[in-house]
């Protein structure tokens, strides 16, 4: 092939740092039957990105990245490299800006089109015109032209004149064989309790009877950083191994929900595992102490959780499990003496790998921070599968212990409470005697724009709580007369400026106003608004505050404590 006639002089690259390396992305389907991998790097995303893979330490540095203003002084390009098996396809590489005005809206966006086939392209910032609306480095996405399709990916920051970046760490390969990585599964077993329901479980599925694993939690039991989401979770890597190690005859039932606590889920129980009273789990394992800093009880539903678990029947076993975010941390010190108390197998993730971070190849370090994590809070493929094996080691260790009498839960002292233990999902298909009247006034559409999950082993996401009340005009409170001794409000946040506020009220007092803004995505919150010790009929009131009677407002539902 014949070359230019008189080809421009390369543009000299100074130095960079990486904030993704060989990060694997997938095309997670989108409503125009494309695929789409969103990489977020507001919040304190992009700083950790630069400390943990671009080992980045200067601290003006690192505060140029948490502004628009700070980025472009310091950032001269964006070095993108795509590969993939299938290189007869474009990856478009998305790189957004949230706006002043209007986070999602307001911002500049550029993109890049790329073949998969390893070369480097570069956006030089200053080829581009910039508005003066840009508040800080929001996203960036690679957009496939179907769904499900894969890469691999690297993304640098070229810098300007006057800044240099220090030596980029060369990765280590995984000996999962190996001394060190069967230390980190050793580490893990944070507590190995009374195992006897657990292992009448693995005793079932060696003799081939049917049975059935679910996983309950936040985003990392949703599967977010692995790729792809629905093949590569820990949920779904543990139930591999399951069937690998104790039988085939197993389903598997996934129900993580991104950024919401335990608060969530012992509300989304019935639906979301139980699915409506059709499901039987056998074993349970539970994924919040990531999580539940959101939560305002700060472990009483947890552990209402923990005990609505143990309660299905008395054969049911349950596993904690313990995750931990890139800055080393999590709430298993909170948490974990739920799984003491009622004397539950758990696992610790950090207890696993964190220590090995923060050594040398050569003196125990098995994988780097960069490795494990995808970005601040979630794993990659590799983290997840280590979470994944961090559970099966403590299987193994059950099924190879004798024998042992299950313990009466029931006789514990709660640590914290059991207010919530018998709390049930309201909505408007899920009908109860406990509610009583049901007036919707001008909460009367359904909201179809809802947060959506990939559930058990199937890529589609599902909506979250699509039997809801949404607000749209006018100045119609709802109201409710429901039956109870406590009450949690779900409601939906939008980073959608057509959203507005609400005012909660029960039996005539103001107990809270609803924000949908304050998260700023689409996301579920659930909030206490009435905590008591006798049950008693209640009048629940929410409506618009003046002012914003034209904007939207949805309620997902109630949780309702008999």
């Amino acid at each position: 092939m014949a070359g230019p006639k008189a080809p421009k002089d390369p543009t000299a690259k100074g130095s960079s740092f990486y904030i993704c390396r060989q990060k694997e992305v997938a095309g997670n389907p989108t409503p125009d039957g494309k695929g789409v991998q969103y990489i977020y790097l507001d919040g304190s995303r992009l700083t950790t990105f630069a400390k943990m893979v671009g080992n980045i330490t200067d601290e003006d540095m690192i505060k140029n990245l948490e502004t628009a203003e700070g980025f472009f002084n310091m950032v001269a390009g964006i070095g993108v490299t795509v590969e993939a098996d299938d290189q007869d396809q474009m990856v478009d590489f998305v790189f957004q800006m949230y706006g002043k005005k209007d986070t999602y809206g307001s911002g500049d966006v550029i993109r890049t089109s790329c073949k998969p086939d390893g070369m480097e392209h570069i956006l030089w910032l200053d080829d581009y015109k910039w508005g003066d609306d840009n508040a800080v480095v929001g996203q960036m996405r690679f957009e496939f032209d179907r769904p499900e399709r894969l890469a691999t990916v690297d993304v640098k920051f070229y810098l300007r004149e006057g800044f240099t970046a220090p030596e980029q760490e060369e990765r280590t390969k995984i000996d999962v064989e190996g001394e060190h990585y069967q230390a980190i599964l050793k580490r893990s077993l944070m507590n190995l309790g009374n195992y006897a329901r657990v292992k009448k479980v693995l005793d079932r599925a060696k003799r081939g009877e049917e049975v059935t694993i679910a996983f309950i939690g936040g985003s990392i039991t949703q599967g977010a950083g692995a790729t792809p989401i629905h093949l590569k979770s820990y949920a779904y890597q543990t139930w591999e191994r399951f069937k690998k190690n104790f039988g085939e005859n197993v389903r598997l039932i996934k129900a993580g929900v991104g950024g919401t606590p335990s608060e969530l889920g012992m509300i989304r129980f019935e639906r979301d595992v139980l699915r409506e009273g059709k499901v039987k789990p056998d074993l349970i394992v539970i994924e919040f102490s990531v999580n539940d800093e959101g939560d305002e009880t700060k472990g009483l539903c947890y552990e209402s959780l923990v005990r609505k678990c143990l309660a299905l029947s008395d054969d049911t076993a349950v596993i904690l499990i313990h995750a931990v975010f890139a800055n080393d941390w999590n709430l298993e010190e909170r948490l974990g003496p739920v799984g003491e108390r009622y004397e539950l197998p758990m696992v610790s993730v950090r207890q696993g790998v964190v220590s090995q971070f923060y050594l040398k190849p050569d003196t125990g370090r098995v994988l780097t921070k960069s490795q494990f994590f995808y970005d601040v809070f979630h794993p990659t493929n590799v983290g997840h599968t280590i979470m994944a094996d961090c559970l099966i080691h403590l299987m193994k260790t059950i099924d190879a212990s004798p024998a042992m009498e299950d313990g009466d839960w029931r006789s514990k002292e709660p640590v914290f409470g059991t207010a919530f233990e018998n709390v049930e999902l309201v909505d408007g298909a899920w009908k109860t005697e406990l509610l009583r009247e049901l007036k919707t006034g001008s909460f009367c559409e359904k909201d179809e724009d809802l947060q959506f999950v990939e559930q058990d082993d199937v890529l589609k996401p599902v909506g979250e709580f699509p039997n809801n009340w949404q607000h749209l005009h006018g100045n119609e409170p709802f109201t409710a007369k429901i039956n109870c001794k406590s009450l949690l409000i779900v409601s939906k946040d939008s980073g959608s400026p057509e959203y507005g506020k609400a005012t909660v009220t029960v039996d005539g007092k103001e107990v809270l106003t609803i924000d949908p803004r304050a998260v700023g995505w689409t996301h579920c919150t659930p909030q206490i608004i009435l905590q008591g010790e006798e049950s008693a009929e209640h009048v629940v009131e929410v409506k618009m505050i003046p002012g914003d009677e034209d904007k939207k407002l949805t309620i997902l539902g109630f949780g309702v404590v008999r």
